[in-house]
């Protein structure tokens, strides 16, 4: 797994920059789908911008940093601080404790899955507003089908022919 990281951080710039042009490529499409929204995007597209940035923050926040202690091999400079060091008892808050190669490498791996289960429920999310929208679309064809028979109905008994009546 760590030379397939290791890989994947020494590509050539054009993959990272294809990568970072699809994540600003979805953000302005979460934007320009929340700019006037109707309620469907802003209950759906509000929640999978949430989801999204949730992904986007762990890319940033353990990701990368993850990518560069790989390539580096550093796997000992990581400070252990405040709430992480209250489960083990020979480290103090704030002391350094290094984590070792497969810590490190399980911390990135929980990143990615992380990652990919967030995004999953972008595409869940936006499948749904999707189905939404069709049901939506196809009850008003519905309805207006429905009143264009009854207004037929009631058409057709208001007119009656004046053939049959006598004239008194």
């Amino acid at each position: 797994m760590e030379r397939h990281l290791k890989v994947l951080h020494e590509s050539p710039l054009l993959i990272p920059r294809i990568l970072h042009t699809v994540v600003g490529t979805g953000l302005l499409g979460f934007f320009l789908k929340l700019y006037k929204p109707s309620e469907s995007n802003a209950l759906f597209d509000g929640a999978s911008l949430v989801l999204y940035m949730v992904a986007l923050i762990i890319y940033l926040a353990n990701t990368i940093p993850g990518l560069r202690e790989v390539t580096s091999g550093s796997y000992d400079m990581e400070i252990v601080g405040g709430e992480g060091a209250i489960g083990n008892k020979d480290i103090k808050p704030g002391e350094e404790k290094p984590l070792g190669k497969a810590d490190s490498l399980r911390v990135l791996a929980a990143s990615n899955t992380i990652q990919a289960l967030v995004l999953l429920g972008v595409l869940v999310l936006q499948a749904g507003q999707w189905y939404a929208d069709r049901k939506q679309r196809e009850e008003m064809e519905e309805s207006a089908k429905e009143r264009e028979t009854r207004a037929g109905k009631s058409e057709g008994g208001k007119h009656r022919s004046p053939v049959g009546k006598k004239k008194v």
